[in-house]
Parts: C-alpha cells; structure tokens; sequence
C-alpha cells in the first residue's frame, strides 16, 4: 500500500489521495510510466527482483508502477489486501476462473448474468471441464441446493444486468463458506462507493473498471480485489504468466476517474431515481426496475447493503420490440449504445444487443423481454433526459 493512506479517510478522500505515489519529479498528478521493461543497476539486483527476494519492476505485463498505483488505490477502496488490474472486465472473469479452478470443478450463478459472461461460462470454460449451473439470483436456496461436491465457486452480479435484481451477498456467502466455495461478486455497476461486498462476506470483488471507474467511456480495464493469497499469488500468477494485463495509460485513465468516483456516483444516483419515478407514472409503460423504488421487490435489502441504488434504469414497453426500438430510435440526445457508467446518458434494448447472443430460452428464464429497454442514466440534467425520451412515448 501507500504511505499516503490514512484508513480514517472516506470514500472521496480514498479516491483522490490513497496509493498517490510520486517520483523523485515531485509531480501533483500521477505519472505515467509507459515503458515495456525496466532497467537494473546489477546483475545481482536483477537476479533478486526476479526471484522475489526483492521488489522492483520487471516488465510491464506484470509490474508497471502506474498499473500499481491504480491496483492499490481500488484495493483500499474496497477493503482488499490485494488488486490485480486486467485488459478487461471479462478479462478479469477469465484470471479469476483460471487462476483457481480446474477440470472437474462447479460454479454456481446467477441466470441473469451479462451475456458475454454466460458464453464464457459455458462455451470456454465449459470444454476445459468446468461446469456451470444457473439459478434465481434472489433465492439463496436455490444457490444452495446447486452446490455439489465439487462446487468451487459462486459468481453474482448485484445488482444484475439489466433487471436491477439485488443478491443478499451475506447469505450468499455463508452458502458459499458452508460448501467449502468462494463468493465472487460483480461490483461494477455500484463501485465501493455505494457497496462493499468484501465486508459482507464475500472473497473476491470483480470489477469492469471501463464503467464508473473511468466515468467517461474512454479505455477498457477490469479487476480483481481480494486477499492477499488468492489475488495476490494465485491471480496474479495467472496474469503475470498469461498476460491479460492493463495498460499504464488506461490505468492513468482509471486512477484519474476515480478522483471523481464519490460526486459522480451520488449524482447518477440522484439523477436515476428522479428517472425511474417519472417512468413509473407513463401509462405506455408497464414495468419499471429499479432498486430504489419502494415496490422493488429488493428494495429492503438493497436499502439494508447498498448506500445508494446506482445509475442504471430497466423498463418495459407496451408492445414488444416495435415499441422498444420506436423510444430507442425517437432519441436524439440519449446515445444508443450499450455502454454505461459514463457522463452520458446510454440507452439500449439488451434482448438484440448485451443478452442477443444467448438462447431465447435464457433470455425468458431472465426476464429479458422483448419490450425492455436499459437506460444508464449520466449526469445531464434530467428534464432533459425526460423530454428526449418522451419523444418516443407519444
């Protein structure tokens, strides 16, 4: 960790002045280190950093001090021991499940997973030898009547994608803990600013730092925050050996990004819930998702785990798909792309774009329907945002 870290700090001094390492420059703002390898001063140095017996940087697929600056600041932010940053958020599913998994091993997960990690899950990992088995997010009996004896380890995305479904994380985990599995939780689209789940009993936090992270849509990054023996040794192995890494400019990107995670964060919180009451009250919609209105079906316990309820709202049309991409296409300040955690407004129709490429099966076992469309709500004004999606509700 870094000596500028004070554990009393919160979460918007964390975000600024935690793992600020600077060079013999002195500069105000984080360096960039964009350089392949490092040099040694010895032979004898180089043998001690490369065995261990010494820290010290190596080469940049595995030891960058921008990369690290960004690791330890997003490990103190969640209360980790370790970080390991990776190319992307699925990159960091892919270390995860590599580093400690093997043939013959069993996940449990939730079916409302993000679409690109239900295909890696069953088309990758699957032919490896690692079996995936899909539950009900929100019934932490069915997580355990899934468990075998080779279960290693259940994934969770809480809230999940695009339903806003919340996962009790603490139960999960005692589950979990009972059948001798670690608890991975999906903690992109709340950030450790509005949830923490290594404290409520989780042991790996995943992360695609492409969302609020960076808060701006500029570079793709993901990671992972854990203990120091399974991130540390184990994921980290993994990474310095494969080489899914994040590079130091992103990871400037991310480490500039995060100064701002805190007022960010509360403001798409703010900016979301005044959304998704007005949505609420159109006659034309028949559904809106939501944790933080008060007939979610989660509401108490994302009320109980979460300081805030994020910046993502799901809602369904009347009249399936035409509708849908009726709203979509009426938009013209709202971009229609299937990002989010940016400072601009995205909208999407997950059925055909982030959940398209699994069955319809699984996207019914879900609850992904034809009329549902994603809204990750920026920070535009929100008169503003509601007048350009009443543009497709008349």
């Amino acid at each position: 960790m870094s000596d500028q870290f004070d554990p009393k700090w919160g979460y918007a001094t964390q975000g600024i002045r935690a793992a600020e390492p600077r060079t013999e420059e002195m500069e105000h703002s984080a360096a960039i280190f964009p350089t392949s390898s490092f040099v040694f001063h010895s032979a004898a140095e180089a043998a001690a950093v490369f065995s261990g017996d010494r820290p010290g940087n190596i080469y940049s697929r595995f030891t960058n001090p921008t990369v690290a600056a960004f690791e330890q600041r997003l490990a103190i932010m969640e209360g980790g021991a370790a970080c390991v940053a990776t190319s992307s958020g699925m990159a960091a599913i892919l270390s995860t499940v590599l580093a400690l998994c093997k043939s013959g091993d069993h996940i449990v997960t939730s079916r409302t997973l993000f679409g690109s990690t239900i295909n890696l899950f069953n088309n990758y990992f699957g032919k490896f030898g690692v079996t995936t088995s899909y539950v009900d997010p929100c019934k932490p009996e069915e997580w355990r009547a899934a468990c075998k004896p080779g279960t290693k380890l259940f994934f969770v995305e809480t809230p999940t994608n695009p339903l806003m479904e919340t996962a009790d994380i603490a139960a999960l985990a005692r589950i979990a803990h009972e059948n001798g599995a670690l608890l991975a939780v999906d903690n992109a689209f709340l950030t450790p600013v509005l949830q923490r789940p290594l404290q409520l009993g989780a042991d790996l936090v995943i992360h695609s730092a492409t969302k609020y992270l960076d808060g701006q849509g500029r570079c793709i990054g993901g990671a992972i925050v854990g203990d120091s023996e399974r991130v540390g040794k184990d994921i980290f192995g993994f990474l310095r050996t494969a080489g899914p890494t994040m590079s130091p400019f992103n990871a400037w990107v991310f480490l500039k990004g995060m100064e701002t995670l805190e007022l960010r964060m509360k403001a798409h919180c703010e900016k979301a819930q005044a959304l998704a009451e007005w949505l609420g009250k159109q006659p034309q919609i028949s559904r809106v998702f939501y944790p933080g209105l008060a007939d979610h079906p989660q509401h108490a316990l994302a009320k109980r785990q979460q300081s805030g309820f994020g910046g993502v709202v799901s809602f369904e049309v009347k009249g399936g798909r035409d509708a849908a991409w009726k709203l979509i296409d009426a938009t013209k300040m709202i971009s229609i792309t299937a990002n989010l955690g940016d400072t601009r407004s995205t909208i999407t129709h997950p059925a055909t774009t982030t959940h398209g490429r699994i069955t319809p099966e699984a996207r019914a076992a879900a609850g992904i329907t034809e009329g549902l469309i994603r809204v990750a709500v920026g920070l535009e004004n929100v008169e503003d945002l509601i007048a350009d999606l009443q543009r497709g509700l008349k």
